[in-house]
């Protein structure tokens, strides 16, 4: 059993075949996956939401990705305070900040993402974070944690640091704070040791994994479209640091998973039929 915990599912690149792809996902053992529902930004912050619509197996985040943090109007945040309130959204994000291709401005990222925790307290939800910094830097990370520290720790709800790229420093500071840690694909890089480090340190129970489809497929499917299926080389690699067989990482990290967002097991999943 595996569980994704984050994937773009929405994304122009399963236009032509996301049935399949979501098929293969279950027959490798994919039991639930998280459709993360940043879209393009405002005004499709609905689109993981109208995944977990369709598909039984699957939960849905929204939020405002630091990238369209230029876009994120009063009227966005209105319409995401609506959509908070979704049977199927289990959590707020991604949101954080990105200082490697600064797409929004560094201070307007700050102010969403402030906002964006405000709104997801009220509501109840758990985080999750994006954090990027610039090149050969840990601004993001000081700035990000910071913001974290000052703005949300106190709310006892927790989030997520997705597709962990920190040191363990980092990953133990946002521990401390309720976070879970979440592992992708780029942990399976050659030159990925800064990651693979901090995994052998954050407790087992506090891991998750994930394939943040379609960017970075893990070894050995490197360089293709990534896939919820792949999650099992995530499991694998985890598995190999850890001396566990994939299988149980599996089980664990799928464990961790339903146990942080208090939610029932699910055992098994199937593609509606069309």
């Amino acid at each position: 059993m595996f569980v994704d915990s984050h994937a773009h599912l929405d994304g122009k690149q399963f236009d032509l075949d996301r049935e399949a792809v979501i098929a293969r996902a279950m027959e490798a053992g994919v039991r639930t996956v998280v459709a993360i529902g940043n879209g393009d930004g405002p005004p499709t912050l609905d689109a993981g939401i109208r995944l977990a619509e369709k598909y039984p197996f699957m939960f849905a985040t929204i939020g405002v990705h630091p990238h369209e943090a230029r876009l994120a109007d009063e009227s966005a945040f209105a319409e995401m305070e609506r959509l908070a309130r979704h049977p199927k959204v289990i959590a707020w994000g991604e949101i954080g900040l990105d200082y490697y291709y600064d797409h929004s401005p560094r201070e307007t990222q700050r102010q969403v993402f402030v906002r964006q925790m405000e709104l997801a307290g009220a509501a109840k939800h758990p985080i999750v974070i994006h954090c990027r910094p610039s090149d050969g830097s840990e601004d993001a990370w000081e700035d990000c944690l910071g913001l974290i520290e000052q703005q949300w720790a106190t709310k006892g709800l927790g989030g997520i640091l997705h597709c962990f790229t920190g040191n363990w420093s980092q990953a133990k500071r946002a521990l401390d704070m309720g976070f879970m840690i979440s592992f992708a694909g780029n942990m399976t890089f050659p030159k990925a040791h800064q990651i693979r480090d901090a995994a052998l340190e954050v407790p087992l129970e506090r891991m998750l994994i994930e394939t943040d489809c379609p960017y970075l497929a893990p070894v050995p499917h490197r360089g293709k479209r990534n896939e919820p299926a792949f999650v099992k080389e995530v499991a694998r690699k985890l598995g190999e640091l850890r001396g566990l067989a994939m299988e149980e990482m599996g089980e664990r990290t799928s464990r961790n998973f339903y146990n942080f967002f208090k939610l029932a097991e699910i055992t098994e999943s199937k593609v509606p039929a069309r």
